[in-house]
């Protein structure tokens, strides 16, 4: 390993290593690896080796977070039972929707009614720290050297994911998950919120593709006072988003003020929001002057009835279900990809705005891949089961089947044996809740190229960051730093009510506008409630980060 790659390897699993924690917890889960084989294989070097499928049939019971459009017992989607199929494992699956997920997590844990395995478990490093130190999940180290060997080949072509799925004290509690579809700020999700507009309305009155933010401003008015779906009632909505969401977020458009924005509602430890960094210096983008005049504008155009006001409180599928409405009502929105908002019916005449001129677009923080994969808990009957049955997915023509849908349904094979998305997908955003299950696997960039081609929504998208965002993106990214414990402890302490604060005043801000002595009094409040005290911490996370690269 070079010197770059053995500073990045270090850095992100956080050195200072605690030996008493690693001590009492070094991964034989207290003599449960490899334990009640007798119907799973043959046995090598004093090891159970499980081999699939099984001669009887075992069920494991596990939770999982599933989509809003995912059927909700996974065994009536196909990839599930392929995967019964291939192991003869039964998974007596529990889903939970995504909205709803984390509480219904926290329950279970709280009330000791475990599963065997959180599917996609999406803990937060915080918990992942807390759970493994308390016994409530088990480390996965020894587990993935005797039963993962494909997640073990990923790790020795990949040592900076291992690194990144690494805890402080040197355990592994959680997979790595997710999908490395380009590189750095042409990566995928390097920007994923896209402003769209409707140009047969803009074609219809007379007007250019907005430039400036003013401009776009009056193509607004113009939607909403011109009657451009010509049903003669005002029914336009000339800008919808979602707010404080993962996509279709307001915060894009703070960057034609200078200071882009992103944030998530409800509020999660493990993201790093609000931060922008430059030149190596982290800043809180809530606190910049350039941010309050972001605020103060919107809330002209909530005033001038401009902005969709159910932008605040929809979810999503409300927010799909507007755009689809029988009678044409949108004039712009922000999302991902315009299909899954307006359907395939209408996408073509909805195309990206591009930055305005001036403006500074997000460089998304974080990572394509996480930490956010399964976890294993105490009450696994054969954790080395478990750990089998999940490194099945981590061998990568699986992977795509589980992360996108199975051959059949989803993909179909090309003559050169690759998978290729089946063209008479109509939505592809829509159709991949329903037959994904998600939340397991990770699918390299080298991948990409070998084993599944971007599907053509992917490659467009690729394109359009490169070609139309890139130009115009920030330098530097917030990356997926896997924090101390002491660090963690005072981002749990601080950062829960710094950001709910910080989203109920953007959110207030935005709505009802801000004067000189309210925002004083917000800087006042934020100060008090510790954030010079967490940026610091996000601060020397950074440089330790910038240390390693050197």
């Amino acid at each position: 390993m070079n010197r770059k790659a053995a500073g990045l390897l270090a850095v992100l699993m956080a050195v200072s290593v605690f030996a008493t924690a690693c001590n009492s917890n070094d991964g034989s889960n207290n003599g449960k690896t490899g334990t009640n084989t007798e119907n799973s294989g043959n046995k090598a070097d004093g090891n159970a080796s499980i081999q699939f499928p099984l001669k009887e049939k075992t069920t494991l019971k596990v939770v999982a977070r599933r989509a809003p459009l995912a059927p909700s017992d996974y065994n009536e989607m196909t990839m599930a039972k392929k995967l019964e199929e291939m192991s003869n494992v039964h998974i007596d699956w529990n889903t939970i929707v995504e909205t709803d997920y984390n509480e219904k997590k926290n329950l279970l844990i709280a009330s000791g009614d475990l599963p065997e395995m959180f599917f996609g478990a999406g803990f937060t490093d915080t918990e992942l720290m807390k759970y493994g130190k308390d016994g409530t999940i088990i480390p996965l180290n020894d587990l993935i050297d005797k039963h993962m060997p494909n997640l073990k080949a990923l790790f020795d072509k990949r040592p900076d994911i291992k690194a990144e799925v690494t805890a402080p004290d040197g355990n592994i509690y959680s997979l790595p998950a997710g999908e490395e579809l380009g590189t750095g700020q042409e990566e995928i999700g390097a920007n994923p919120d896209f402003l769209y507009i409707n140009e047969d309305w803009l074609k219809k009155l007379g007007l250019s593709m907005p430039t400036t933010l003013q401009e776009y401003h009056d193509v607004l008015v113009a939607f909403k006072t011109k009657d451009p779906n010509g049903n003669g009632k005002a029914d336009e909505i000339p800008l919808s988003f979602v707010n404080a969401f993962w996509t279709g977020d307001i915060g894009y458009l703070f960057g034609a003020f200078g200071v882009p924005d992103k944030t998530y509602q409800p509020a999660n430890n493990a993201y790093a929001e609000h931060l922008n960094v430059d030149n190596g210096k982290v800043s809180y983008a809530a606190i910049q002057d350039g941010y309050k005049d972001a605020v103060r504008e919107i809330a002209k155009w909530v005033e001038e009835g401009l902005v969709d006001q159910e932008s605040f409180t929809q979810e999503y599928t409300q927010y799909y279900a507007k755009g689809k409405s029988e009678q044409e009502t949108l004039g712009s929105f922000l999302w991902w990809d315009h299909t899954d908002v307006v359907g395939p019916e209408r996408d073509k005449h909805y195309p990206i705005v591009p930055p305005f001129k001036d403006m500074v677009v997000k460089w998304n923080n974080g990572s394509a891949l996480s930490r956010g994969g399964s976890v294993i808990t105490k009450e696994a009957k054969n954790p080395a089961l478990i750990a089998a049955w999940l490194d099945l997915i981590y061998k990568p023509e699986t992977t795509a089947e589980v992360r996108w849908g199975p051959v059949g349904e989803w993909f179909e094979k090309s003559a050169d044996g690759k998978l290729v998305q089946k063209s008479d997908i109509s939505n592809p955003g829509e159709f991949r809740q329903k037959v994904s299950l998600g939340g397991g696997g990770v699918f390299t960039g080298e991948d990409f190229e070998n084993i599944a081609p971007p599907e053509a929504r992917a490659q467009q998208r690729l394109d359009d960051i490169k070609n139309i965002f890139v130009p115009q993106m920030q330098k530097e990214k917030y990356p997926n730093i896997f924090f101390t414990e002491e660090e963690l402890k005072t981002i749990d302490k601080l950062k829960p009510e710094i950001q709910t604060y910080t989203n109920s005043m953007r959110a207030k801000f935005m709505l009802k506008g801000v004067s000189d002595s309210e925002w004083s009094d917000y800087l006042a409040s934020l100060k008090n409630m510790g954030l010079d005290d967490l940026m610091k911490v996000y601060q020397d996370g950074y440089d330790r980060y910038l240390a390693a690269l050197k």
